[in-house]
């Protein structure tokens, strides 16, 4: 009779996952230090109190950070991949002009290597603690033979809560308005197949350094938001400035307007040698070309709102036209 197997010989350690989870929870638990779960963590699912909320309205959204990953992991950039994680939903979350409360990942790997996930999960603790969102859960899943060796399935998800009163509407966008921009970080985690194609094709045109210098994390915008709320003004709407860049994420919500948009030459000379090789229309399609994150409002707001971060500066005007058109200054 054949020797009978274990779930380990098979290539899944339940034991050294259930050990991650307890590894984890201090790191966990410093994203817990204003906002908390209702009940404890590590149960079947997380639970929050929203009777602080008077008439809540439950926000969602999910993200990953796409191939940039595969760039992170030849440079051991973990940390910063877990901070991509958690600002690509984060941001996307705060557009509404609500707060992310907690925020959940999956990572799928072919052998879990402690060390590693815990680094992805330090990133993500940093920015989650930054923007005062809750790490509620997640999972770890153990994949062998269906997850390669040396790579990482990442996937972020986040919940938040607006009171319905500030829940921003796009419809209230009219012809006129003022187009405020706050500068991105780099390329942040949108276009990287395009970008990892050219570093490929021209691979002596960059060193190493400004290859990880083109890993900045993209960067958390709740700082803005805050500002914004505290200088009194409800924004017409918000953008995170994503995949399609200033063009598609703007005309998504747009309908029969359009905006004018001349923004600054985004002074970074690795994402520089980068666009040298790109397409002059196609990279206003693809990348945020220095502008992460917008915010609209009539034009008695716009210094108000530059203020409200750094990196704000007034970039356009919504106009009657249908279309959003970008040009860089100069």
């Amino acid at each position: 009779m054949a020797d009978k197997m274990t779930y380990k010989q098979a290539g899944v350690d339940i034991h050294e996952a259930a050990e991650l989870v307890g590894d984890i929870n201090d790191l966990r638990a410093r994203t817990e230090s204003s906002r908390k779960l209702l009940q404890a963590f590590g149960m079947f699912a997380a639970s929050y109190d929203l009777s602080d909320y008077k008439e809540p309205v439950i926000v969602t959204g999910c993200d990953g950070v796409g191939t940039k990953l595969e760039v992170q992991l030849k440079y051991d950039a973990l940390e910063s991949a877990g901070k991509d994680l958690v600002a690509m939903s984060v941001n996307d979350i705060i557009t509404t002009g609500g707060d992310a409360l907690m925020f959940l990942d999956y990572i799928g790997v072919g052998k879990i290597d402690k060390s590693k996930i815990q680094r992805l999960i330090g990133g993500m603790v940093e920015y989650l603690e930054s923007c005062n969102c809750v790490l509620a859960g997640g999972e770890t899943a153990e994949m062998p033979g269906i997850v390669p060796d040396g790579m990482i399935e990442l996937s972020g998800f986040c919940i938040g809560a607006v009171e319905k009163p500030d829940l921003l509407d796009p419809k209230a966008v009219t012809p006129g308005d003022v187009v405020v921009g706050f500068a991105s970080d780099g390329f942040h985690a949108n276009g990287w197949s395009l970008v990892r194609r050219v570093i490929e094709a021209n691979r002596s045109e960059f060193t190493d350094e400004e290859i990880v210098s083109l890993l900045a994390p993209t960067r958390l915008y709740h700082d803005v938001v805050a500002g914004v709320r505290a200088a009194g003004v409800k924004p017409h709407a918000m953008a995170h400035i994503t995949g399609g860049g200033l063009i598609e994420n703007h005309e998504r919500f747009l309908g029969d307007m359009g905006a004018e948009l001349e923004i600054p030459y985004w002074d970074n000379d690795a994402v520089q040698k980068v666009l040298a090789h790109t397409d002059d229309e196609d990279r206003f399609n693809t990348f945020n070309m220095g502008i992460g994150w917008t915010v609209i409002v009539p034009e008695a707001d716009a210094e108000a709102v530059c203020a409200a971060g750094p990196g704000g500066t007034v970039i356009g005007r919504i106009t009657d036209t249908k279309g959003v058109k970008v040009r860089v200054k100069g």
